[in-house]
């Protein structure tokens, strides 16, 4: 009895111990690892090879990859860019990567999950709608200010909406090196740019009617019915 014990509670510290390893990127067993610079990678790993410690370097710490607006001039009218460990070099093996969202006059983010990372999303500029609904088919979304944060959690589809008068800029923190990105539409469908924009619509319309649109936002809730991306 005891014996049969003693080898559960092993087996359950095991899964246990597994599971953790499991939930997230692993820990560095250094105090840091910038990505190798090799062209050629021979060694596939669970992330990048690292530099050799001694030739390690400020620059590999620095990244100026988002502070440059992107290329609006598209069918939603936003762009997103995330920076990994692939482009950023210090990021490698920290677990985190970074990202910039900009969105022109009614510009729109679609539906999207990220499902090895959760996302803090920090509006640097404008006003912006965002949200994300659960796995019980339920939504959350508020209005974000100037400075506002929203957490979009692991693995759950979510969206931003430009809500203001001028062009929004907010930046994002991922708990993965790599969140990788999966589209709703895109992950259903051939790419189809109207039936992305018809199910994020109907979404949005679905669930806007909990939020409180401040007198600063340029949508409320009539006008959002009719909003219409700018092509």
């Amino acid at each position: 009895m005891s014996s049969s014990f003693s080898c559960c509670i092993v087996f359950l510290s095991v899964i246990c111990f597994c599971t953790k390893i499991c939930s997230a990127d692993s820990d560095n067993l250094q105090d840091t690892c910038p990505t190798s610079p090799s062209a050629k990678q021979t060694i596939f790993i669970n992330g990048f090879p690292c530099k050799n410690p001694n030739n390690n370097t400020a620059p590999d710490f620095k990244t100026s990859n988002l502070t440059k607006s992107g290329n609006t001039d598209n069918f939603f009218g936003s762009s997103l860019n995330i920076v990994t460990a692939a482009e950023w070099a210090g990021l490698n093996t920290l677990g985190l990567s970074i990202a910039r969202t900009d969105l022109r006059l009614d510009g729109l983010v679609p539906l999207h999950s990220h499902p090895r990372a959760s996302e803090l999303f920090f509006v640097n500029k404008g006003i912006v709608l965002a949200g994300f609904i659960d796995t019980q088919n339920r939504a959350f979304q508020k209005i974000l200010k100037e400075g506002d944060v929203f957490v979009f959690p692991r693995g759950l589809l979510h969206f931003s909406l430009n809500a203001g008068y001028d062009l929004a800029t907010a930046y994002s923190v991922f708990n993965s090196q790599n969140p990788g990105v999966v589209g709703i539409a895109g992950a259903m469908f051939k790419t189809d740019l109207d039936m992305i924009y018809k199910m994020t619509k109907e979404f949005l319309s679905d669930h806007i009617k909990n939020v409180t649109f401040p007198d600063s936002s340029r949508l409320n809730r009539q006008q959002f019915r009719n909003f219409n991306p700018i092509i």
